[in-house]
């Protein structure tokens, strides 16, 4: 996946976002700024790791399972709401998808990967880092994206 594909999955992340309207969500399951918490922690460790894959860094990993609840809830309180979110997780995309541009002939490079879904091993395993940029973008992203809107009442629309 490319800066502008992925660029692109950022954005409807993000009008998703904007558009508001989230309800609580069901018991155990994320609210809508802990979903953009996470976006933006995630971020951050994907800059770190593709920042560490261009220097040529001998040794690479990339651990998706060091975002946990306490650190959401405590990036939620730090940015003071939905707004906030939206701004630090625009930025951070911005400097994600920089610094995927920059990635060139090094995305071959093998990166530790651990993901996690809830409480499934979904990735754990040296993977090409070309590899997991398209994971973030194609798969990622995209349930994120639809988690949010799963958290609107039925019927509701968007306030935004």
């Amino acid at each position: 996946m490319d800066a502008a594909e992925l660029r692109g999955a950022y954005d409807v992340l993000l009008s998703e976002a904007e558009a508001g309207g989230f309800g609580p969500p069901p018991e155990g399951e994320w609210t809508a700024d802990q979903v953009m918490a996470h976006i933006a922690a995630n971020d951050e460790l994907l800059i770190e790791t593709t920042e560490a894959v261009i220097a040529g860094s001998p040794y690479v990993c990339y651990d998706h399972n060091s975002i946990h609840r306490p650190q959401l809830d405590a990036l939620v309180a730090e940015c003071g709401g939905m707004a906030e979110l939206v701004a630090r997780v625009r930025d951070s995309s911005a400097r994600v998808c920089d610094v995927v541009g920059r990635l060139g002939g090094r995305s071959a490079t093998a990166v530790d990967t651990n993901i996690r879904d809830g409480d499934e091993i979904v990735v754990n395993e040296p993977l090409p880092w070309g590899r997991t940029i398209d994971i973030h973008g194609r798969v990622h992203l995209p349930r994120h994206t639809a988690q949010l809107r799963a958290l609107r009442p039925a019927g509701a629309a968007p306030s935004g």
